[in-house]
């Protein structure tokens, strides 16, 4: 009897698929090795994703990713007249020196609450790494608790966990992603910048105290908007009141009584400055 002998062709082509599949699993072993599964909460689902070496090789970036069903949203650190900034707890990971969260600049979301400050359809925390000891893995693990709203709120908890290694490996669709949202966190103000502070005053002679702002922004900047950030203490949201001195848009931030402006006085103030050119943030103590 004859047997049947593939020929070389043949050969060659099941060798190569062969290769080809190994290779392949190899990829989705390190593409799902580089992000956690995602936890499934109310109306979202969130999971942990790898990036990048941070610049001089002391740690890695990674990100928390957040994505909401249509229609909802969730919340920046400071979420405005409604909602609750999200908390991120990290004291369950094994050698992590620090985890470094970073907000990209948020988007005014007016409800019927007023007007809050947040993300809707998806957003990604960037997360600076720092292990405890450079040559050895950094196990996150994330218990995470933020609000979302659309007609009502939502209070939402996720617990979370990744392996990140000396090396890491992140897929490049959540390198790019992350690098996305870095895009959005404001940098910080240097001399000479536009953006900046042109001026603040205090103003009391309405009958609701007022904080005048006025922002020089770079010439041709569109959809401008200022984000103002108290840290544990609440301030009003800033409003857009059009021109202000020499070129510059005035935002008035109206406070119930005088009090409440008094009550700030020595604090520092984080001022997001936000247009289609980018984000800036400039910090100033409130005389």
């Amino acid at each position: 009897m004859l047997s049947r002998i593939p020929n070389p062709a043949s050969i060659l082509c099941i060798l190569a698929a062969l290769v080809l599949g190994a290779g392949l699993s190899t990829v989705a072993g390190s593409v799902q090795a580089a992000s956690s599964p995602w936890v499934e909460a109310a109306d979202s689902k969130v999971r942990l994703i790898t990036g990048g070496e941070l610049p001089g090789g002391k740690g890695s970036w990674a990100g928390v990713e957040v994505r909401m069903a249509p229609g909802w949203k969730t919340y920046w650190k400071s979420p405005g007249d409604t909602g609750v900034p999200p908390y991120f707890d990290w004291s369950g990971s094994e050698n992590l020196k620090s985890a470094e969260i970073l907000y990209p600049a948020p988007k005014i979301l007016p409800d019927a609450g007023g007007q809050a400050y947040g993300y809707k359809d998806e957003v990604v925390f960037p997360v600076k790494v720092t292990p405890e000891r450079p040559d050895e893995p950094v196990k996150l693990k994330l218990s995470m608790d933020f609000g979302l709203c659309k007609d009502i709120c939502i209070p939402n908890h996720a617990d979370l966990s990744l392996r990140i290694p000396v090396e890491p490996k992140p897929s490049a669709a959540d390198s790019l992603l992350i690098d996305r949202y870095l895009a959005w966190v404001p940098k910080p103000v240097k001399k000479g910048d536009l953006p900046d502070i042109a001026n603040i005053e205090k103003r009391f002679d309405k009958l609701e105290p007022e904080l005048v702002i006025d922002i020089r922004y770079p010439d041709g900047a569109e959809r401008t908007d200022l984000f103002l950030d108290a840290g544990e203490d609440y301030i009003p949201p800033a409003m857009a009141e059009g021109e202000g001195k020499d070129g510059t848009k005035r935002y008035v931030v109206t406070f119930r009584d005088k009090d409440e402006v008094n009550d700030l006085k020595g604090e520092v103030l984080t001022f997001t400055m936000v247009s289609d050119r980018g984000a800036r943030e400039a910090k100033r103590t409130l005389e």
